[in-house]
């Protein structure tokens, strides 16, 4: 009987020290934005991730031929030329030359009428596919070619335009990963500072377990279980809000019809890390008030 008491005792005590079922204090909410704001870092670092291999497959292998000659019949002339050098070259896989109404048509937001009056000269382009390996090489061979045919022609790989943009995109991934390390250990701190609290407000239960013959072990577990009860709650919140956000941010860019824009999306395994990420913020959360509650106890016997 005396040891049925003593468990009904010890459980009630329990309750009375982490009562369950219900939201205490600000925590989950704090941990909610937390986990807002790292999915959201994490999906912009994934995003522009894919976005940066994207470009750079759609990029590679591709370059430019310019034709810059001012005389028109002699620019026609080179360019056919320079045309039957490319697709005899072993190192080109295609080459085809720019619709020159196509290009007046992407000049005349900035030259206005004069992209198609005649009067400005406008350089032939030619679209040159290269097979595949050691593009740079290939395209210093190319580039020896052409200019033992001409001066005039000019030879551009496409990476070369869009490499300082690559640079900026993976600068970004970089901090938005770095804006996910620093969410993590935020969260951290805020489980440490709410496990410290909630053991100075209940020391005298703690007293009153341990003169049960609770261990320091089972008093950390309920602790871990509550916190880990309102980490819970708060990382499935701010997890909702975020997928909602990522939707919707995602819908407007494909609105946009940028190609560029269109090219931060996310795959099955972003979406897959994504979704591990409020796993883990619980378990740190568990692990982390363990280990403080622990570390407390230790200290004050």
């Amino acid at each position: 009987m005396a040891s049925r008491a003593n468990r009904r005792a010890a459980a009630a005590a329990r309750n009375r020290l982490l009562p369950e079922g219900r939201v205490a204090g600000p925590m989950p909410w704090i941990i909610a934005i937390m986990m807002f704001l790292t999915i959201l870092s994490a999906a912009a670092g994934l995003g522009l991730s894919a976005s940066v291999r994207s470009m750079s497959a759609d990029l590679a292998g591709r370059a430019s031929v310019q034709v810059v000659e001012a005389n028109a019949q002699a620019r026609d002339r080179l360019a056919a030329q320079a045309l039957r050098t490319l697709r005899d070259a072993r190192d080109v896989r295609s080459a085809d030359p720019v619709d020159p109404a196509l290009l007046a048509d992407q000049l005349r937001p900035w030259l206005g009428d004069a992209a198609t009056s005649g009067d400005l000269p406008v350089p032939a382009l030619i679209d040159v596919m290269l097979t595949p390996g050691d593009a740079d090489g290939k395209v210093d061979r190319l580039r020896r070619q052409l200019g033992a045919l001409s001066p005039r022609l000019r030879i551009e790989p496409h990476a070369a335009f869009l490499l300082p943009l690559a640079g900026l995109l993976t600068a970004l991934g970089w901090l938005a990963a770095g804006v996910v390390v620093l969410m993590v250990l935020a969260t951290g701190a805020v489980v440490v500072l709410a496990a410290r609290g909630a053991h100075d407000s209940h020391r005298g239960t703690i007293d009153v377990l341990h003169l049960m013959g609770s261990t320091d072990v089972q008093i950390a577990r309920l602790f871990q279980r509550r916190i880990g009860l309102d980490a819970f709650l708060g990382s499935a919140l701010g997890f909702s809000f975020a997928i909602l956000v990522i939707i919707l941010i995602g819908l407007r860019l494909s609105a946009m019809g940028s190609d560029l824009l269109g090219a931060v999306t996310l795959d099955t395994r972003a979406w897959m890390i994504l979704a591990v990420l409020p796993v883990l913020g619980v378990t740190l959360a568990m692990l982390t008030a363990r280990w403080t509650v622990l570390r407390t106890l230790g200290r004050s016997l």
